[in-house]
């Protein structure tokens, strides 16, 4: 049985003080959690004293993006070595938001899985469609892409070393949410995907849904065969909201 995992991505929002406060409420509201994973995304400033603050709790921390060089003359970026130093098991590549606003490619975001996964870092891999692109019905193309070529070079026995999560870009930071069953219906493709690329053992890689997940849609949503958790947005910026969707899970 897949163990599920809910994501809190705070984006560009919070201060440390406010994220350690925020990071400690949520450590505070899992206390003897075991049957599934929280995972916290606080900006990189942060990620340093959120790793101290939850240390030695459920909660498990992640950075939202890393390059794919070790060291360099790359100003402004952050290697996945230093995320490791700062107490990070996860790292968030290829959100929609880097796709649209930083023009990240599907070379880009196959080159930080690839860095990301040599280094021990699990990767939450990003895919979804676009509203015009659910609207030409070319959902499956678009994630078959993006998922096959984000996985290009990964060996059989990564597979369940990374997350994949659907975000069709038309949901998140909109209030929309996919139905319970147009997402099942894209993480079954991708499962079947997984499945044709990798064999069997893709059977065990988790795929987690995100778009404006709250928690009056995450029941329903995790109800769903394929769908083994949440990267949430907005909602995991408030404790009560994200510790909401924790306690609905089963």
């Amino acid at each position: 049985m897949r163990k599920w995992i809910v994501a809190g991505n705070w984006k560009m929002h919070n201060t440390i003080s406010e994220s350690v406060a925020l990071a400690q409420a949520i450590k505070e509201g899992t206390t003897g959690l075991t049957r599934g994973e929280v995972v916290l995304a606080p900006p990189f400033t942060a990620l340093s004293a959120v790793s101290e603050s939850i240390r030695g709790s459920a909660v498990t921390l992640a950075a939202q993006n890393m390059y794919y060089e070790s060291k360099g003359a790359f100003t402004g970026e952050i290697s996945p070595l230093m995320l490791k130093d700062a107490g990070c098991t996860y790292v968030i590549i290829g959100h929609s938001e880097r796709r649209k606003y930083f023009n990240e490619s599907d070379e880009q975001v196959n080159l930080k899985v690839k860095k990301a996964l040599s280094v021990g870092l699990t990767p939450i891999v990003c895919a979804g469609e676009t509203d015009g692109e659910r609207n030409k019905g070319i959902t499956e193309a678009v994630v078959n892409r993006q998922v096959s070529k984000a996985l290009d070079g990964v060996g059989v026995e990564k597979i369940n070393h990374l997350v994949i999560a659907y975000e069709p870009v038309w949901a998140i930071g909109t209030g929309r949410v996919a139905t319970p069953e147009q997402a099942e219906d894209v993480h079954d493709f991708i499962r079947r995907l997984l499945v044709e690329i990798y064999g069997c053992m893709a059977a065990d890689t988790r795929i987690l849904y995100g778009g404006s997940v709250t928690q009056d849609s995450i029941a329903e949503l995790i109800a769903m065969e394929d769908i083994d958790g949440a990267l949430v947005g907005g909602a995991s910026l408030n404790a009560e909201g994200f510790l909401g969707i924790i306690n609905k899970m089963p």
